[in-house]
């Protein structure tokens, strides 16, 4: 017997349904405390209490409409959790507020609106995590499962296959494989799933369907779509490696054109929005080191002769070079603006290794941030000599620098900090170089500081 889509999922409305509720129940409680407060100190006649808990549901009910939870989606980051979570109780606060003012409703409610919102959001955010947690072991155990057929003999479809499948919390489950991968095993060839789109009652496709194909084979395409559309499952077409040119269309005028890269930060007032959290950010962050670098500048004199400050050219936006600032961490040295720190390089002093650990030697780059060269997140700014070498290595390695580089950014939260030894290692970081900087959003901005706060306070083992 075929297995379903239907029969396998049904939990997931199930899961949505359940937030939904705990969700309510911890907007009634806070929304009890209120009313209980101000029960103390005002007379409401049960009417007006009637009044409140209506409009409050009702906001609620259409902030979960315009903003639903998505934890039950198999792959959701933190990003997109957190900024739903704002949204949500953003909408229901505000949209509460105005139609209390509209209805004429007597108490005057407006601080105590502004500290349930708050409580409202810190509670929501840390109920989603614990939820989303739950869900995950739950799928672990092999519940709410998704079945999958993957069609194709590109190797983009092998990376697939370990993206959904090595992660368990996923909830993923291949039920068939059709086509020729290295170091898996199928359950026939291309042709022959090709011939079984012409008998779908004895195909059993699970719920999701993958196929990387060549664009050419558009026959095959439309076929596979046709019968997942037939029996109720997903279709996705993956492209093949040879074919994956991340092409963009534009409008010039009324004419439609094609082009590799875009980027949010293309639009002047996501710019504007950045440039703003840069300034407030940079400078609530430069009093502590301003404080701070009297102790600093005394140990680094009494371990290491020479300047405090560190100061190297390096690329930065649209290939200009702009002189990049750090507390000095290693001895003055004439390889400083040609060879990358290493593990155990000889030129740290005990000092400046631990600030490298800890980051304390990037503080000075908020000046940086302050005057315009660089942003709180971004691609890492490299040495102009790694910059020579790397645009003849990698094709895409300058398209980092369509955007202002950054004190941390993607790749050095997602693995790829600190030395690059291996040709791999950079190609890795220009990836997410470059999509980050066509996802950018000001939530991916807040989610990356927070990744790189934590780090602080556990051991990187890149960290030298």
């Amino acid at each position: 017997m075929e297995i379903s889509l239907k029969n396998n999922n049904h939990t997931n409305r199930l899961i949505q349904l359940i937030i939904i509720v705990v969700d309510y129940a911890v907007m009634s409680f806070l929304l009890n405390i209120v009313v209980g407060i101000k029960d103390s100190s005002d007379v409401w006649d049960r009417g007006a209490v009637q009044t409140l808990w209506f409009i409050y549901t009702f906001a609620f009910i259409f902030a979960q409409y315009l903003f639903p939870p998505v934890i039950h989606m198999r792959v959701v980051g933190a990003n997109s959790i957190i900024q739903r979570c704002t949204l949500f109780a953003a909408t229901q606060t505000l949209l509460s507020y105005l139609l209390l003012r509209a209805v004429h409703f007597m108490a005057r409610l407006g601080w105590y609106m502004l500290v349930l919102g708050l409580v409202l959001l810190v509670s929501i955010i840390l109920l989603r995590f614990v939820e989303r947690w739950i869900v995950k072991k739950l799928r672990q155990s092999g519940y709410n499962t998704r079945y999958i057929t993957l069609v194709g003999s590109n190797q983009e479809l092998v990376y697939l296959y370990r993206k959904l499948t090595e992660n368990t919390s996923f909830g993923y489950k291949v039920l068939n494989i059709y086509g020729d991968l290295e170091g898996l095993t199928t359950n026939g060839s291309v042709k022959d799933f090709e011939e079984l789109l012409s008998r779908p009652k004895e195909l059993h496709l699970g719920d999701e369907v993958y196929l990387c194909v060549p664009r050419l084979e558009r026959e095959l395409i439309e076929r596979t779509a046709s019968v997942c559309n037939h029996h109720m499952v997903m279709f996705y077409y993956l492209p093949t490696a040879e074919e994956k040119l991340h092409l963009q269309p534009i409008l010039i005028d009324d004419i439609g054109v094609m082009t590799t890269y875009i980027s949010p930060l293309e639009d002047p007032l996501n710019r504007l929005l950045k440039r703003l959290f840069d300034i407030v950010l940079s400078i609530l962050c430069l009093i502590p080191t301003a404080l701070l670098m009297p102790v600093i500048a005394s140990v680094i004199k009494l371990q290491s002769p020479g300047p405090i400050f560190f100061r190297q050219l390096r690329t930065g936006l649209n290939g200009h070079d702009f002189y990049c600032y750090k507390f000095r961490s290693m001895h003055v040295n004439r390889d400083a603006d040609r060879l990358q720190a290493t593990k155990d390089d000889p030129r740290k002093f005990p000092f400046g290794n631990l600030m490298r650990k800890t980051n304390i030697d990037e503080l000075p780059q908020f000046w940086n941030v302050l005057i315009g060269n660089m942003s709180i997140v971004g691609p890492r700014p490299h040495m102009l000599a790694h910059t020579e070498q790397y645009d003849k290595l990698i094709d895409k390695y300058m398209v980092r620098h369509l955007v202002k580089p950054g004190i941390t950014g993607w790749a050095q939260v997602t693995g790829f900090r600190g030395e690059t030894s291996e040709l791999w290692q950079m190609e890795g970081r220009v990836e997410r170089d470059i999509w980050y900087i066509q996802h950018w959003s000001l939530w991916l901005d807040m989610r990356i500081i927070w990744m790189t706060v934590k780090s602080v306070f556990k051991r990187d083992e890149k960290a030298y």
